[in-house]
């Protein structure tokens, strides 16, 4: 007998549901032939990709093991592939799922079928005087954790010798760096850093230990789409994100 189909978690429902493509340069009559990606499987394009959620994060937030979550996330890149490439017809719809959004910024636990050996990370956190510095590019210090099977079992404290916005993606990444907790962080600099392989966890504030504590237990509190802008030749910055006024965490570099 066939194992029942997991009802999945989805955050949110795609707003656009619809997608139809023209060859250029000319504009012309979308082609007949259109294919369907369930809402599992944009979730899963939703999480991984415009969120930057690692396979082991996105399956946490469904409720799904890792393998459901690359099947899915396999098939949903495949249809994208289709559109692009033969100019298909792509419609958002179907699938067994439940909405369960989430509170902003809250990382639910992993799922749990994640073996401990998924949890060997080494985590930086934007650090000044033991709590989240609030503009990653003008941090001096990253305190740095190495974690074994979900536990901490090392830290210390990098300084950054001065390096400005661009070069510090590429000093975490000599540092072996996967996972950046921070406060405010530019639109730039996280794109340094998603080439450099390394999740970020935005508009977190307090405690440096506590937070990466709370990662690790999967109740980080975060703003995902934190961004701050730098004003040069002014003292401060402003943020801005989904919304949110920096509630929970400053955004002038002070505490």
């Amino acid at each position: 007998m066939p194992r029942p189909n997991k009802e999945k978690r989805i955050g949110k429902l795609p707003v656009f549901r619809y997608f139809t493509a023209h060859k250029a340069p000319e504009p012309g009559p979308g082609p007949e032939t259109s294919i369907t990606m369930s809402l599992e499987e944009y979730e899963t394009i939703r999480l991984m990709d415009y969120l930057s959620c690692t396979q082991a994060e996105a399956a946490g937030r469904m409720g799904v093991g890792r393998g459901t979550v690359q099947a899915l996330y396999t098939s949903a890149r495949q249809k994208l592939a289709r559109y692009m490439v033969e100019g298909v017809c792509l419609r958002l719809d179907g699938g067994n799922y439940a909405v369960d959004a989430m509170p902003a910024g809250r990382l639910t636990k992993a799922a749990p079928d994640q073996r401990k050996g998924d949890f060997n990370m080494k985590i930086a956190v934007t650090y000044e005087d033991g709590q989240v510095f609030q503009h990653f590019g003008h941090t001096a210090q990253f305190k740095i954790y190495t974690v074994d099977d979900g536990k901490i079992t090392d830290s210390r404290v990098a300084d950054t010798n001065g390096s400005g916005h661009g070069a510090l993606a590429g000093f975490l990444k000599d540092q072996g760096v996967d996972t950046l907790i921070c406060g405010g962080i530019g639109g730039g600099a996280r794109t340094a850093l998603a080439q450099a392989g390394i999740q970020v966890y935005p508009g977190a504030s307090g405690n440096a230990d506590q937070q990466v504590e709370a990662l690790l237990q999967g109740k980080l509190v975060f703003h995902p789409d934190t961004l701050c802008s730098h004003h040069h030749g002014e003292e401060g910055h402003t943020c801005g994100g989904h919304g949110h006024s920096c509630e929970g965490h400053s955004c002038n570099g002070q505490h």
